[in-house]
């Protein structure tokens, strides 16, 4: 009996030693010296040595300076994996897909063949009309509540905003409060829609974006009227489309609209990074006062390095990770701020 449990433990301790000690050295040892890169996380640095992500996870850019990533439903959390749950019929899904395509859809025919949508749109919001009724931002805050509702909570600046426009409005305020007895102290988000009815009426042509400035060597940030711009091109493209439902436009790569359902989606399609290249390249030659083209030749030119595809190119489509191509763009050209 001893003799058998003798056998037993250094059975126990020898496999121990070689599936937690032995193969694990083994791996470590042989990962730092073949492939230190991988085996540490595929680390990627900015130009100071600063760790700023990951090869592998996909990180949001909204300056619109940089490429983009696939949209992820998981918030490019790289440790989840949830899906968005809006069915076709959910204008918010309508909505998100809007304001990706507004900045940088273009036209597929005619004399403005591969031209941006974006300067026409931007000029028929300030013509403050919409399906032959004035008022366009009105029109947008009474039909979709719940994104009118969103601008004010989806940034403190926003609400800040409303919050002093409904002190300086007391009767407004207090008409909307007897309209809605449920609610006797309103919060910002609950003004929304109000707030956007007058808004649309003391400024036509005009939507509030928060603007920041430099003063006194400090950024300060604060909402003001705009009549132009992402935040135009984003909000009211579904707007312009159902103003112009004949007007033929290009069609898009999927994964510039359809989300990932994980954070693990580091890489888009080449495809998708040449149409994001036309903003990309604007918004470079307009920071460095340089010419458009030469700027969108070079960084075609990074496209194209860092570009790959499955088996070295035997399969699959060509991708580019967006992280490298963006620190790319930063070691070229420097910051964008």
């Amino acid at each position: 009996m001893l003799r058998l449990v003798s056998k037993s433990l250094w059975l126990l301790g020898l496999t121990v030693v070689i599936c937690c000690g032995v193969y694990p050295g083994v791996l470590w040892l042989v990962g730092q010296s073949l492939f230190p890169f991988q085996a540490n996380g595929s680390l990627l640095r900015a130009p100071d040595g600063t760790v700023v992500g990951s090869r592998l996870i996909a990180q949001p850019f909204t300056n619109d300076a940089y490429f983009q990533p696939r949209p992820s439903a998981a918030s490019y959390d790289g440790s989840a994996s949830a899906s968005s749950a809006l069915a076709p019929s959910n204008y918010a899904l309508r909505d998100r897909v809007a304001r990706m395509l507004g900045p940088i859809v273009k036209y597929a025919d005619g004399a403005k063949a591969g031209r941006l949508v974006a300067p026409d749109l931007e000029q028929w919001f300030r013509q403050d009309t919409f399906q032959g009724q004035p008022h366009l931002v009105a029109q947008w805050a009474d039909a979709h509540n719940g994104l009118a509702q969103a601008w004010v909570t989806g940034d403190s600046t926003h609400a800040a905003y409303v919050a002093v426009w409904a002190a300086a409005n007391r009767p407004i305020v207090a008409q909307w409060v007897k309209d809605n007895p449920a609610t006797p102290q309103p919060k910002p988000a609950d003004l929304a829609v109000v707030f956007f009815e007058h808004f649309s009426s003391d400024h036509p042509g005009a939507f509030p974006s928060t603007v920041t400035s430099t003063i006194s060597g400090r950024a300060v940030s604060r909402v003001e009227p705009i009549d132009r711009g992402a935040d135009v091109q984003a909000t009211f493209f579904d707007m312009w489309r159902a103003d112009h439902p004949d007007v033929a436009l290009q069609e898009v790569p999927g994964d510039l609209v359809t989300t990932s359902a994980s954070g693990l989606d580091p890489d888009i399609s080449m495809e998708n990074a040449k149409y994001q290249l036309d903003r990309v390249a604007d918004a470079w030659a307009a920071r460095l006062k340089r010419d458009r083209a030469g700027v969108r030749i070079e960084i075609g030119s990074m496209l194209e390095a860092n570009a790959s595809a499955p088996l070295a190119g035997l399969a699959g489509d060509s991708m580019v990770d967006v992280l490298a191509v963006n620190l790319s763009l930063r070691q070229h050209f420097g910051s964008p701020q």
